[in-house]
């Protein structure tokens, strides 16, 4: 199952670069010991010590998420519009689980907490790649409940990110509903890098932020004017055709207002970092995770994505996007596409180079296939996203079920028996725990 992104470009997210201060020659080394450790995490599951973003997926919360990620669809921000179509209600944005879900995972044995603590210290950690599945919608008042696990531990000896020796972790997040039915299910790659390797390959030395001409955020603007959202038309099956081109999706000039928003809707960090005091106390539980700045603040290495200091600290030209927000933008270009009526059942993205602060992307798309599977009418699209510099920095592929005119409406996908077993059993597990 497990679908490992591109390890060839990288994107730092939520995990961040990691610090530590400790006084040890293994700090900032990917060692065979972390390796094996790693190795032996792959399907056990991993205790939450923060509680999610968004426990319950109320009418408000999925329309902030929507706005978050610069998606206008009534769909996920109207409960009167959804009110008017199949789902009889709005639903929540694809994405959207991301931000959600309660782990019922005990808290670990002295065991367990050998196993997890401290993987890869000093050492760069990169969100890579993400390929998600859906089964079913988040209605309003929904509550999810999710399930983490490593899946896969891949090891390059050499590797052209960073010219040094790397680890891609590829977690798994399965989300049920409350009656054990599996929603959705996602396979996240992170790279770990040695930091060294890192600073020596120099990839970005050549780049500097992007200027614009009042010409050239016109030509931008056209794009965004010519958006189509299909809407309560039906894409029937039936008329799609291969080689047919998506509408195209704008994203960009990147700003810091981006970030923010994309902040306001997935929450500040699954680290469970915050403002002021809240800060301080989780300083105290997880103080390598800041670095002080040039003025002797303890900050959050996670800053790379909005401090421009930090980010040349690093080697890098400036502060970069997140890769939460490079799916969000393909799942914003597919969605617009396939309309009401259809289903998204599975997208990839990779992220194979930085998004920095000025840059430009136009999300584009392209049907590469067409074919029944039992009750289902799907597509298959091969995604791009090409930043004004020309390079496809996030490409993916999605399936889509489609409506047809000979088929009829759509069927939900059903998850293989495994994953229906494992959802079931997530439920099980925690009701016995409390007896």
């Amino acid at each position: 199952m497990a679908q490992a992104a591109s390890v060839e470009g990288a994107q730092n997210d939520a995990g961040g670069e990691s610090a530590n201060s400790d006084a040890d020659n293994s700090v900032g080394k990917i060692t065979d010991a972390d390796i094996a450790r790693a190795q032996q995490q792959i399907g056990v599951p991993k205790f939450a010590f923060n509680k999610p973003y968004n426990a319950v997926a109320s009418s408000d919360v999925m329309a902030h998420f929507a706005f978050a990620c610069g998606d206008a669809n009534p769909l996920y921000r109207d409960r009167d519009y959804g009110a008017t179509t199949r789902w009889r209600d709005q639903i929540a944005p694809p994405l959207f689980l991301h931000s959600t879900g309660t782990n019922l995972t005990p808290k670990p044995t002295p065991e367990l907490k050998a196993l997890f603590k401290g993987l890869f210290r000093g050492v760069g950690k990169y969100y890579t790649g993400v390929a998600w599945t859906w089964w079913r919608p988040l209605f309003p008042d929904d509550r999810a409940y999710v399930e983490r696990t490593t899946s896969d531990i891949k090891v390059r000896e050499q590797s052209s990110f960073s010219g040094g020796r790397t680890v891609t972790e590829v977690y798994r997040d399965l989300y049920v509903d409350r009656a054990g039915t599996a929603i959705g299910m996602r396979e996240e790659s992170y790279l770990s890098a040695e930091r060294e390797g890192s600073k020596k390959a120099g990839r970005y030395a050549s780049i500097e932020r992007q200027t614009y001409t009042p010409e050239d955020i016109a030509k931008i603007d056209a794009v965004y004017e010519a958006e189509v959202r299909r809407g309560a038309a039906a894409r029937w099956w039936d008329d799609v055709n291969v080689g047919d081109d998506l509408t195209p999706v704008a994203k960009g000039p990147l700003t810091m207002v981006d970030v923010i928003s994309m902040h306001m809707g997935l929450g500040l960090s699954s680290s469970g970092i915050g403002p002021l005091g809240l800060g301080y106390a989780q300083r105290k539980k997880m103080s390598a995770f800041y670095v002080e700045d040039k003025y002797g603040v303890p900050d959050v290495v996670q800053r790379v994505h909005w401090d421009h200091d930090r980010a040349q600290s690093l080697g890098l030209p400036t502060s970069y996007d997140y890769g939460q927000m490079r799916t969000s933008w393909l799942i914003h270009l597919v969605t617009n596409w396939m309309g009401d009526d259809a289903w998204l059942w599975k997208l990839t993205c990779q992220s194979r180079a930085f998004n920095f602060m000025g840059d430009t992307t136009i999300c584009t798309g392209k049907v590469v296939a067409k074919y029944v599977d039992g009750p289902h009418h799907i597509v298959d699209l091969e995604l791009a996203s090409t930043n004004q510099r020309g390079d496809n920095t996030a490409p993916g592929t999605a399936s889509v079920i489609l409506p047809s005119r000979a088929g009829g409406p759509i069927v939900l996908p059903t998850p293989d028996l495994q994953i229906r077993l494992r959802s079931s059993a997530i439920l099980q597990e925690a009701s016995a725990r409390n007896r």
